[in-house]
């Protein structure tokens, strides 16, 4: 009793669930009522107009039964082309009204979402593979699309077809209509059952759907890889298993969702049997005229039609909702560092950086960094050194404000960071990667794109500085030379020089570094070193250094291990302590030494 209690709970809920979701759906397509008020009076008309046709041919069928006169006749005619006219009318303005809105709520939703994943924190990056983002961003909202375009449409028409059938068929026999009825409330019972278990199955294949194209994203990304370790098979293999699975679920889905077409198939060509038994009863009684049963005939059959578009449309309809579950889970999702509501703007920033006992974790629990100290003064460059995973790249990510720290201060000229608005604190800080970045566009734009409103004079004079003025001359098309993919015909040395001109387009007040020169030529790193030193002229300076030859000249050198400043101070001071800097920078150095004289 427990098992089938829980089960109804559950079916229940996901039912519950699913109307929540279809609602949240539609607001999008009510927020233009006007124009849907406009469309639903065009499509009452062109039910009108359904509804007048099997009256007309009852009527007809009586005028010819009955032997009265050919004027009569005729008159039925012009009616008959009255209201085809009109059901052409309404039918094409209806639609083209509906598809209009349709697109424009798709439009309103697609924007949503971008612009919500603009709003996140970069944590909740860290957690959702692109692969499964583009999948929502994609696929989900195609099926949405589906059911903007199709679905509602299809469904709108057919219920307020159905309505105005039924009160006619009220106003003609009673009786009848109850028997066309008895037949509806089957189909209706056997296309809920469906529903109920078609909607978790389109809800699970939109799931496996992302897994599979969250798969595809990183290995396409990763094909160097994959290709240098012969693992292509293998990921050919995995892929075809994510595939089947897709395709065993999606067609047990589509399976259960389109056995209510037959079903009401069934159920209507029964019901004009039924009418056929009944109705040829009641004429030998002369209860109806011929002429009426005609008309019932014919009604019915035209509201077979629409219940057969309405549970038809049930496929498209489930894999909407659960591709929209997929969307709105996301338009739900809540930026974890977000702006105190009395945040103001931060004021120009002198470059005074202060960590004062801070301590922070990614997830709750787990701390990677523990009681950090320092003071950075304007103007000076600040290295951070120290194994692989010691918490370099996090102070970083948390002076940026990528992630809010569990306890201590961190102070940019003496104002808390957490006290003013992220924007505001970012537009004064500008990062170089260890891997630069570069977006689909031309060299100029991807310079713009530091600072909006910076001149072709300042672009220009920031690629001169950074030493990457020449080779862009050379290009075909100079600064407006188009970057694809990410600048994939250009060097990664080319790539690093124009993310270094990029930065000194922003005017930024502090400067973040990552190990910018570890992937060029040695040619290439003297030519980006220089362009880092325009860069870096009355900033306060932060550089991740891998090598520590390029920190030697750092006003201040944190020493860090496994979340902790262990040891800070210049070059020279740390060399003399003999500690765990020194025995870094060493081992590098003997690295260096034994190549050369081959010692080891």
């Amino acid at each position: 009793m427990k098992t089938y209690a829980g089960t109804a709970d559950k079916t229940e809920s996901e039912s519950g669930s699913m109307i929540k979701t279809l609602k949240r759906m539609l607001s999008y397509l009510t927020y233009y009522r006007y124009r849907l008020i406009y469309a639903l009076i065009l499509m009452l008309g062109f039910s009108i107009a359904m509804g007048l046709l099997p009256t007309l041919m009852g009527t007809a069928t009586d005028i010819i039964t009955q032997k009265q006169s050919i004027a009569d006749l005729q008159k039925v005619f012009l009616l008959f082309i009255l209201d085809a006219v009109a059901l052409l009318i309404c039918g094409h303005f209806s639609q083209k009204l509906l598809s209009d809105i349709s697109q424009d709520a798709l439009y309103n939703l697609r924007n949503d979402l971008f612009t919500h994943l603009q709003i996140l924190s970069l944590g909740f990056f860290d957690r959702q593979p692109i692969g499964e983002l583009m999948s929502r961003i994609s696929n989900d909202t195609d099926v949405i699309d589906q059911f903007f375009s199709n679905g509602i449409q299809q469904v709108l028409q057919s219920l307020t077809t159905i309505t105005v059938l039924t009160v006619v068929m009220l106003i003609i026999n009673p009786f009848l209509a109850l028997l066309v009825y008895l037949a509806v409330f089957c189909i209706i019972w056997i296309s809920t059952t469906i529903a109920r278990v078609s909607g978790p199955a389109f809800e699970h294949m939109q799931e496996q759907l992302g897994e599979m194209n969250g798969y595809a994203e990183e290995h396409l990304a990763g094909q160097k890889v994959a290709i240098a370790y012969r693992q292509e098979q293998s990921s050919v293999s995995a892929f075809s298993v994510l595939s089947a699975h897709v395709a065993r679920t999606g067609g047990r889905a589509e399976f259960v969702a389109l056995t209510s077409m037959p079903a009401a198939t069934i159920m209507a060509n029964l019901q004009m049997i039924i009418l056929l038994i009944v109705g040829g009863a009641m004429i030998i009684h002369g209860n109806i005229t011929l002429g009426e049963l005609v008309a019932f005939l014919g009604l019915s059959s035209s509201i077979s039609s629409p219940l057969s578009q309405i549970f038809s449309s049930y496929a498209v309809i489930m894999n909407a909702s659960a591709g929209a579950v997929r969307v709105f889970k996301i338009l739900d999702e809540k930026p974890v560092v977000a702006d105190k509501p009395e945040a103001g703007p931060m004021p120009s920033i002198t470059g005074d950086v202060r960590f004062d006992n801070v301590d922070f974790a990614y997830v709750p629990g787990r701390t990677i960094l523990r009681n950090n100290t320092f003071n950075a003064l304007p103007g000076q460059i600040f290295g951070l050194c120290g194994p692989t995973g010691a918490g370099k790249s996090t102070i970083i990510n948390i002076l940026t404000r990528y992630y809010d720290i569990m306890s201590g201060s961190i102070t940019v000229d003496g104002t808390s960071i957490d006290s003013v608005k992220q924007d505001s604190l970012r537009s004064q800080i500008a990062q170089v990667l260890q891997e630069p970045f570069l977006f689909s566009g031309t060299i100029m734009e991807n310079l713009r794109y530091a600072r909006e409103g910076a001149t072709d004079d300042e672009c220009i004079s920031a690629a001169t500085k950074a030493g990457a003025y020449e080779f862009i001359m050379a290009q075909p098309e100079c600064f407006d030379t188009f970057l694809s993919d990410g600048g994939a015909n250009l060097s990664q040395g080319q790539r690093q020089m124009l993310t270094i001109a990029r930065a000194m387009v922003a005017h930024p007040r502090l400067l973040i570094l990552d190990e910018a020169t570890s992937n060029v030529d040695t040619r290439t790193e003297k030519i980006i070193q220089n362009g880092l030193l325009h860069l870096q002229e009355g900033k306060t300076s932060f550089i991740i250094a891998h090598r520590l030859s390029t920190i030697r000249h750092a006003d201040c050198i944190l020493v860090i291990n496994q979340g902790e400043i262990i040891e800070q101070g210049t070059h020279d001071e740390l060399m003399k302590k003999e500690g765990f800097y020194y025995n870094l920078f060493m081992s590098q150095f003997r690295g260096k030494l034994s190549i050369i004289t081959g010692i080891s």
